[in-house]
């Protein structure tokens, strides 16, 4: 049987892997700063900039340390990274943090700044020597001034004018993405599944087979929806953005809307379900309406006759058809 490696202990490394682990950090950080500026280029170029002026103070930062090591150990470097240390700080995947938005990156990066700033003033009192622990110090308390820096470089590149203009663009992006095909698949799920749902309630009055029905069609229209918007716009030019993330949001809600109403024949009493689904029904349809006019900016009375009067009427036909 094999086992993975131990990995070691910050306490037993020597100082020149103190170093040598310093000098990959940066490297890491440098890396990552520049892939946050990549990432927000074409959408947000005035933070763009602010991540690649950090990454040039990281490569200052690492550059110090390279000097340092050379003076005192000589050019070969011992590899030595964060995920070779026991409980030493990591940084989450870039791929992770971007798909999350602009404040959630700047929020990671507040954080970076903090874990460096931690490591360097641990280092520095494990060291002996007197230039490696200036110079430690003198990292941790520019990991410390970097959120000043960075705000420096945010009056630098971003005016009011920028900023305003990044944070509507970044919600605008989020309305696209996430809530316009959202809102879309929750109409479709809450609204298209009630005359199927209470159709076959009041046909067979049997709770069980309404509530397979009622799961049947909505995870049937969410399977649709969410392939139907993946691939009816990649994206490119129209500005909504992934499309699996926007088939996503469409799916799942779309099948949210439609189980709400499916779940309460769980119960097996039939009127007593029927009266619970029909409360969830008007939450539902009273919950677009908001989600409309607050996101949307639909006014409120237009929002409530498209979507009440329509899920209305579709209730009464699946009603009507059933009772029949």
């Amino acid at each position: 049987m094999r086992f993975l490696p131990q990995r070691r202990r910050f306490a037993d490394l020597n100082e020149q892997e103190i170093l040598a682990l310093a000098i990959s950090s940066e490297e890491d950080d440098a890396r990552i700063y520049r892939s946050y500026g990549e990432q927000l280029r074409d959408e947000f170029p005035d933070t763009a900039k602010i991540f690649e002026g950090m990454a040039e103070e990281e490569d200052g930062h690492r550059q110090a340390l390279i000097e340092l090591h050379r003076k005192r150990f000589g050019d070969v470097i011992p590899l030595l990274r964060r995920e070779h240390v026991a409980g030493y700080y990591t940084r989450k995947p870039v791929w992770l943090i971007e798909n999350l938005g602009i404040e959630r990156i700047r929020e990671e990066a507040e954080g970076m700044e903090r874990d460096a700033e931690r490591f360097y003033l641990n280092a520095a009192k494990r060291t002996q020597d007197a230039d490696t622990r200036m110079l430690l110090g003198d990292l941790a308390a520019a990991e410390a001034g970097h959120q000043k820096r960075a705000g420096e470089l945010a009056e630098e590149h971003l005016d009011e004018n920028a900023l305003q203009s990044e944070e509507a663009q970044s919600r605008r992006q989020f309305l696209l993405t996430w809530v316009q095909p959202g809102l879309a698949g929750l109409m479709d799920g809450s609204v298209s599944t009630l005359a199927p749902i209470f159709a076959t309630a009041f046909a067979t009055q049997n709770t069980w087979t309404t509530f397979l029905v009622g799961l049947a069609a909505s995870v049937g229209a969410g399977i649709s929806m969410g392939f139907t918007e993946a691939a009816s716009d990649d994206g490119e030019l129209s500005g909504r953005g992934s499309p699996w993330k926007r088939g996503f949001a469409s799916g799942i809600m779309t099948t949210l809307g439609g189980l709400g109403h499916a779940m309460p024949y769980l119960i097996t009493d039939f009127w007593t379900a029927t009266s619970l689904a029909i409360i969830v029904v008007f939450i539902e349809l009273w919950a677009i309406v908001w989600i409309q006019n607050r996101f949307m900016d639909t006014p409120f009375f237009r929002a409530t006759f498209q979507v009440v009067l329509g899920g209305a009427l579709v209730f009464a036909a699946g009603v009507i058809i059933g009772g029949g």
